[in-house]
Formats: C-alpha cells, structure tokens, sequence
C-alpha cells in the first residue's frame, strides 16, 4: 500500500482561526476535540499536500524552494470554500494570506529552525500538510463554527516507489461527478481509496495501488472511461511515443504535478494527448503491446512506473496483465522527466515555462 517511508516530523504543528486570524504553535501530537463534527460528519475537513526543498543559499541563509504552489494554494482554498456556507465565504483566506501563514509564521517560527536545518544537511524532500478542522465542541449537523487550519510538516525518502502493482477496482467509485467532490482533497473522498486498495489485494495480495474508473457502473465495462489512481493521477506512456493525460473533471483532483509532467514532456519533443481513455481501449492496447507504461504522478512520489497493472471484467475475474517494455525508450523518458522535476526544486534544471519557482529566505 502506498505510504511515505523514513518519515520524519518537524516539532511543531499551527493553528490559525479563520475568524479571528489567529496564529498557534502547538507540539506536532496536539489533539482536537473528539465531539467535533469534522470527525463525526466530515464537516470542513480538507486537506492539501505540498512538495519542497531546503536549501542553504548564497549567503548561507536557510532557503525554501516551492514549485508552483500558488495552485497548491489555490486547491486549497477551493477546498476550503466547499466546506463552508454561503455566508461564510467571506472567511476564505486568499493565497497571498496563506503564502504568508504557511511562510513567515510557520515555517519561520523558532521551533522550526533545527528541523529545517536538518533537512538542508541531508538534501531530502519536504512535504507539508495543511488542513482544516472544525474546532467547536459539538456534534451538531451544521457547517463549522471555529473553522481552522492547522499545518504539520515531515521529511522523507519515498511514497509509494518502484516496483509497484496496481489492480484495475470498477465496482468502486470514488467520487461522483455529479456532486463536484473529486477535484478536491476531503477527507470524504479518500476512505474509497483505502477500501479499494483492500480490495485489489484480495485479487493481488502484492497490489499497492488501485486503478478506478468513472461514476457509471450502469455502462458495459469496456465504455467506462479511466479516471486516477486511489490517491494519485495517471500518465500512459504508447510506443508511438505519445502520452496520454485524462483531462481535469469533477471526478479527478487537477494535480499541480502532472501538470509539471506534461510540461516537461512537450518540452522533449514528445506528444501529450489530453483526451478520456475508455477501458475498452486500454484492454486493446495491452493486448496491442501499445502501452509502454502507467505511471502514477502525485505531489509526493512525484511518478512511479507501475511494475505490473492487473486488469479484470466487469465480473472481478482478472483477464490479462500489463507488464511495462522497459526496453522502449518511452520508458525510460518517464524517468527522466521524473528526475527533471525534482532538480527544478534542486536547481539543478531549467524552470521551463509553466514550471514557477517560489524562493523564500528563512531568517
């Protein structure tokens, strides 16, 4: 199953109300109230994952790198606002309020320092965790009365990896189109995604990854069109040299990573087709020896080729493998645009167009 590996968490964890713009550090175990309705109804619970870098700069100063987060933020917020009444907004914080919620009094608060300084002796990867609880003590079925954030952080070597195998699951569905849930991280989403996986490893018991299609079970299996991975998008690598991108819908998150993939892909030349991809036709590719590679692409991995795709029927009997031709030169540009990704945070590698760097000295 997916998970984040060598994890390890910054010593503090913040609060802010978003109605009285007010700031807390707390140690990262602090609690919140069980008789909360974020607990019992999923009420303003959102969340947002964020990928960074530490660095030391020039003049030796700790040195946070973001990559095109301000749609991090932007997610967030969208988020947020789903969460909260008409009437209330108004309290949405905007991205530049964020920005300097999650930078100048987060990140640069004293108890942070040795943390961050930590992670610019290793070199490793940071990922930071906002999200929203409501932090009233009470059970009623309402939208919050203390709506607030809170942010913890971690270093890490990994999440999910490689060799991975995944297992298509078409009698789940993670989100309904309908309701406009699945372009946002809520915690309501995700307990599909952990059902799911349980399932593919009753099929594979080795499966770490399920692979969902659309909100219309009611269609013959073949007509269903693929979305995204439990908690992650999708990339198929052809051995045409075209790379497939299901486009952004109420059934997908818009990942702010893949977005970056695509970039980097036109920018070697290849070919990115943004279009649905039917069940139908991935079984026929498969069988085609088309498909290179599924890659699963998502703020912490970054992308993972999945070592074995396991497809089933409409019945749940599985019908055929996919195994990626690791010999296609496709294969490996996966990798490659992969390791680019990364040395933007690294500066290692060429912002290209579409790929905004955002730098922020910690006094």
């Amino acid at each position: 199953m997916a998970k984040f590996e060598n994890v390890k968490w910054a010593p503090g964890q913040m609060r802010y109300f978003l109605y009285q713009k007010s700031f807390e550090m707390f140690e990262p175990e602090a609690k919140t109230y069980a008789a909360t309705r974020s607990a019992y109804y999923a009420s303003f619970l959102c969340f947002e994952g964020i990928r960074y870098f530490c660095r030391r700069n020039a003049k030796g100063n700790l040195e946070l790198i973001f990559v095109n987060w301000d749609q991090n933020l932007e997610r967030f917020r969208r988020s947020m606002a789903f969460n909260l009444s008409r009437e209330q907004q108004n309290i949405v914080p905007s991205k530049e309020e964020l920005e300097d919620l999650f930078i100048q009094k987060y990140f640069s608060h004293p108890v942070m320092k040795p943390y961050l300084e930590e992670m610019a002796a290793k070199g490793v990867q940071g990922y930071l965790r906002p999200f929203t609880l409501d932090e009233e003590h009470s059970m009623g079925v309402t939208f919050p009365a203390f709506p607030a954030i809170r942010a913890v952080t971690c270093m890490y070597d990994q999440y999910l990896g490689e060799p991975f195998v995944g297992v298509v699951i078409p009698h789940l569905v993670r989100a309904i189109g309908i309701n406009g849930t699945g372009c946002m991280k809520l915690g309501i989403n995700y307990l599909i995604s952990i059902k799911a996986i349980d399932e593919a490893k009753a099929l594979v018991p080795e499966a770490a990854s399920a692979l969902f299609l659309d909100d219309r079970p009611y269609l013959p299996i073949e007509q269903r069109e693929i979305t995204e991975w439990d908690s992650s998008c999708c990339l198929f690598a052809m051995s045409d040299g075209t790379v497939i991108k299901i486009p952004e819908s109420n059934l997908i998150l818009p990942s702010v990573t893949i977005k970056g993939m695509a970039i980097i892909l036109k920018s070697m030349g290849l070919k990115v087709e943004e279009r649905p991809l039917l069940y139908g036709e991935l079984l026929e590719r498969v069988r085609k020896n088309e498909l290179v590679a599924v890659a699963s692409v998502g703020t912490a991995g970054i992308l993972n080729r999945c070592h074995k795709l396991v497809l089933v029927n409409g019945d749940l009997k599985i019908i055929g493998n996919h195994l990626p031709n690791k010999t296609h030169p496709m294969y490996q540009k996966l990798k490659e645009i992969k390791d680019y990704y990364w040395n933007v945070y690294l500066g290692k590698a060429e912002a290209l167009p579409g790929l905004k760097i955002f730098s922020y000295e910690i006094s």
